[in-house]
């Protein structure tokens, strides 16, 4: 089993290998059978559930990306993202000596610097939504010297969004130069490509997109900006999952895994979890290799463990994010 080390936390990517995606298809009806099979074969209870529970949140990126975002309150996303579940809970689950965050918060470049400075001291890295998020289609230059901007801002994540037209059209190079253009970009920081899967037609074309992401340098692949018609399913989750999967094998390289968009439930989060145990292995459930795009998962997330804890639900209000 592979082991996360200094040497294969970034994908270096590869040349552009035609052939590799040449032999790319996908059953789409094997796809449904095997995730529909996931949830009566895999039943996670009590002492392994809370366990789950608490690596979920350790991989969420706590996001905000509203039109309305203010200082004030990405101050208040990055306090709940340093301190995600009250002390009295994790005491109660016998878990108070494990120093929890999320694994990054999530926003806008214009919000970059405020969550820089309240995250200081915190280890929590912050995450910019780049390039002319969530269309990806301003000009070229725009979208590369936003990447340079918010990694001058502080940013250590950058989430950009690929052309789907070079997706659509099957241009497989052009993608290729496009995310490789975007690597270069980010520099030091890590890259999450976002895919924008609901768009793509077909599950072959999802992988086909996934692979030429991972090939240009993509050290995260995700699903989606979460704001398509159809953002992240298990479904399609499992099909970039397998191309991760031959990525590793082929290259000895591992690159992560990102859904993004209505997951919203502990019982979702779970669901995910287990996928990517069953089909990457144990070491794919680190935030170094796996995130969750979420920004009401924690809520639940916390409100189910306080029922671990207590014995009782409590109002979903109690339990605000931001």
């Amino acid at each position: 089993m592979p082991t996360m080390n200094s040497d294969n936390a970034i994908n270096r990517g590869t040349g552009f290998e035609a052939s590799w995606l040449d032999g790319i298809r996908v059953n789409k009806s094997a796809v449904e059978r095997r995730v529909g099979s996931l949830g009566g074969r895999r039943a996670v209870k009590k002492e392994a559930q809370i366990a789950f529970m608490l690596k979920a949140i350790s991989c969420i990126d706590l996001t905000t990306l509203a039109g309305d975002d203010t200082p004030d309150r990405v101050k208040r996303l990055c306090h709940k993202a340093a301190n995600p579940v009250r002390r009295g809970i994790m005491e109660a689950l016998g878990a108070g000596d494990i120093c929890l965050t999320t694994g990054a918060v999530c926003v806008y470049h214009e919000m970059v610097p405020t969550a820089v400075t309240a995250l200081k001291g915190t280890g929590v890295p912050v995450a910019a939504v780049s390039t002319g998020f969530p269309a990806g289609l301003a000009p070229m230059e725009t979208r590369l010297e936003e990447i340079k901007r918010s990694v001058a801002a502080g940013a250590n994540e950058i989430d950009i969004v690929v052309t789907r037209a070079h997706v659509l059209s099957g241009n497989w190079e052009a993608l290729y130069n496009e995310v490789k253009a975007f690597k270069a970009a980010c520099g030091p920081a890590l890259m999450k490509s976002i895919l924008a899967t609901g768009e793509h037609g077909s599950f072959t074309q999802v992988a086909k997109a996934s692979m030429t992401a991972m090939m240009a340098g993509a050290d995260f692949i995700k699903t989606s900006t979460g704001m398509e018609g159809v953002n992240a399913t298990l479904p399609v989750s499992l099909v970039m999952l397998r191309q991760i999967r031959d990525f590793y094998e082929r290259t000895g390289q591992m690159v992560g895994y990102k859904p993004a968009g209505g997951i919203k439930t502990a019982k979702d989060a779970v669901m995910y979890l287990t996928l990517v145990k069953e089909e990457l292995g144990r070491a794919w459930l680190e935030p170094a290799l796996f995130r969750f795009g979420a920004s009401s998962l924690l809520g639940d997330l916390e409100r189910q463990l306080e029922y671990h804890a207590t014995g009782g639900y409590s109002a979903s209000y109690r339990h605000a994010i931001g």
